[in-house]
């Protein structure tokens, strides 16, 4: 695929087939995702449904193929975290390495600035040792993106009869203020995007 034609666009409930058909093998065949069971097809509508609620959820497309999509959720419930989400990027498995998560996280970057989010935080699955289900490769790319190491689980996550650990990361996008101003839904400021 030419990734020169890259195109980013707000999510929609009908988007799911396509995004389901991403996102299952990670389910099914990596310990990329903990989720043991693929949901259904009604079940991520709903997903989708819920997040765009307040936050951006974003797909990419390749000559109008969907390819990879990313989106944010609460860090916590409790209102002082408000100006903190969890970033989540799933990209087809048959097109990394050419620019599509970089191009999707930053377009979620600007989209949650814009909103007043400050910072991001991402929980990733870590192997112990080498591992036939997961690699290294999601803290890569965050590293890359510019987030850093805050914290490391250990043996936290079970699957495919193995244990798992998880390393948070975070990176942070605004400037913390004494009198923080409010944070928005991404309704309010997704048509000043240029996406």
């Amino acid at each position: 695929m030419n990734t020169t034609t890259i195109t980013i666009r707000t999510a929609t409930p009908a988007d799911a087939p396509a995004l389901l058909a991403i996102y299952a093998p990670y389910i099914t065949d990596t310990a990329v995702s903990f989720e043991y069971d693929v949901p259904s097809v009604e079940e991520f509508a709903d997903r989708i449904r819920g997040t765009l609620k307040k936050y951006p959820y974003l797909v990419a497309e390749v000559n109008g193929q969907i390819v990879g999509y990313c989106y944010v959720g609460i860090l916590h419930g409790r209102q002082a975290y408000d100006w903190s989400v969890e970033t989540s990027i799933y990209i087809n498995q048959n097109c990394k390495r050419m620019g599509i998560g970089r191009k999707l996280h930053d377009a979620l970057e600007q989209a949650l600035s814009a909103m007043g989010i400050l910072n991001l935080y991402a929980c990733i699955a870590f192997p112990i040792g080498k591992d036939p289900y997961l690699t290294e490769d999601s803290v890569h790319f965050h590293e890359y993106l510019g987030y850093t190491h805050t914290a490391h689980f250990h043996k936290c996550g079970y699957k495919f009869n193995r244990w798992y650990d998880i390393v948070w990361m975070e990176k942070t996008i605004g400037e913390h203020k004494e009198k923080q101003p409010e944070v928005k839904a991404f309704s309010e400021i997704e048509e000043t995007l240029n996406l």
